[in-house]
């Protein structure tokens, strides 16, 4: 027997069209009148901020709008919106957009207040105190980073992703409105999505799971299994926006305690070099890495299968995992995820600097099966190659 922890502190919200109320949600908090919004662009070009903002000046908050972030947030950018946190004396942070925007908004509500870069946190040579109050508005089904510790942030200077991670970064409220979603691109719901799936698969077996995250992590694998498909043909599909969603949501309920693992330390080195975005190398390395783990892990990964009713019950484990694998392949398929070799950039004179980067990753020694520089790039090829790592399995 062995001894665990679960801990979170968000408050959620979870409503159709309860991002117009945010200032009422707000006034419960005791967070102060100055507020750094925090999004992208894209999300701003949307007309999603605006009215947002709005509504809090008119609710007598005094509002700055920082949007100078990427699709995957720099340290520098990160930097520039500390800087403007102090400059404008800034008490509280919300960040309305996907994964980049909110681990934006909790980088900036960490330095803000106490100085320093991204990587003094993540080498222990600053603690992780006095973080300013944090809200969470996602705009996508995806990240799930409105309830975790942590804020994946992009080293620009050695293009290696630096994960902020701590139990002071989950946001003091989370905010989800479905109706934020309904104007996502097919492609970003899609890539988005497999996120989503990711999170919880990986929070589900990795070593750092518990019991509570895997119940979280079964009904997020159940919902988005069912729900994404049908807003990938129907974007405006109420229901299965809402539950997008709340899969999303379960999904960092599971891993936000737990951890993720191989698929992520690959797919996180694959943006870091080139800018994929962080769904769509997830969803290139899913199959294969689960392939390799389920050499040596077949209950629990014949388990998922179940859970995810990519075979039944009476299946044997071999067979339900041989399912499994053809059904996240066949799955992704039909989300029109492109191939690891298709992915603007991606060249085989990298993969040694991808394995580097995978190796370094802090999830690595988290994946249920060990794994090394060898194995990173024996799976890095097969998903360039498509070809599977093993007969028993192979597709």
């Amino acid at each position: 027997m062995r001894s665990y922890s679960y801990f979170c502190n968000t408050r959620i919200e979870m409503g159709m069209g309860l991002s117009g109320q945010l200032p009422e949600l707000l006034s419960s908090l005791n967070i102060g009148s100055s507020i750094l919004l925090v999004s992208d662009p894209g999300i701003v070009k949307a007309g999603i901020v605006s009215p947002i903002q709005a509504a809090l000046e008119a609710s007598g908050y005094r509002v700055d709008l920082f949007d100078t972030v990427s699709p995957n947030p720099r340290d520098t950018e990160c930097l520039a919106g500390a800087e403007r946190f102090r400059e404008q004396g800034i008490e509280a942070v919300v960040a309305i957009g996907g994964g980049s925007a909110m681990d934006t908004g909790k980088a900036i509500a960490l330095l803000g207040p106490n100085g320093g870069t991204p990587i003094d946190y993540v080498e222990g040579k600053r603690p992780y105190t006095n973080i300013a109050p944090i809200i969470c508005v996602p705009t996508t089904a995806g990240t799930g980073s409105e309830v975790t510790r942590s804020a994946v942030i992009t080293e620009a200077s050695t293009h290696r992703k630096l994960t902020l991670k701590h139990a002071t970064l989950r946001p003091l409220m989370a905010i989800l409105d479905p109706k934020l979603t309904f104007t996502v691109p097919r492609a970003v719901t899609a890539a988005t999505g497999v996120d989503a799936l990711v999170h919880a698969i990986e929070g589900y077996t990795c070593r750092a799971t518990n019991p509570i995250s895997q119940a979280f992590g079964a009904r997020a694998m159940q919902t988005i299994v069912e729900a994404l498909p049908i807003v990938f043909r129907d974007p405006g599909h109420e229901r299965a926006r809402y539950n997008m969603l709340e899969g999303s949501l379960l999904a960092g309920l599971c891993f936000g305690s737990s951890d993720v693992a191989a698929v992520h330390c690959l797919a996180e080195a694959l943006g870091g070099l080139y800018d994929t975005p962080h769904g769509v190398a997830n969803a290139v390395f899913l199959p294969y890495v689960l392939q390799y783990n389920t050499q040596e892990e077949k209950p629990i990964h014949a388990a998922l299968a179940r859970i995810m009713h990519f075979a039944t019950e009476s299946d044997p484990d071999e067979i339900a995992i041989h399912k499994m694998i053809t059904g996240i392949r066949d799955f992704t398929a039909m989300l029109e995820i492109p191939k690891l070799k298709d992915l603007p950039g991606v060249r085989k004179e990298d993969f040694a600097r991808i394995v580097e980067l995978a190796v370094r990753n802090n999830s690595t020694p988290s994946n249920i099966r060990s794994i090394g520089a060898e194995e990173y790039m024996q799976i890095l090829q097969a998903a360039y190659d498509e070809k599977y790592l093993y007969s028993t399995t192979s597709i």
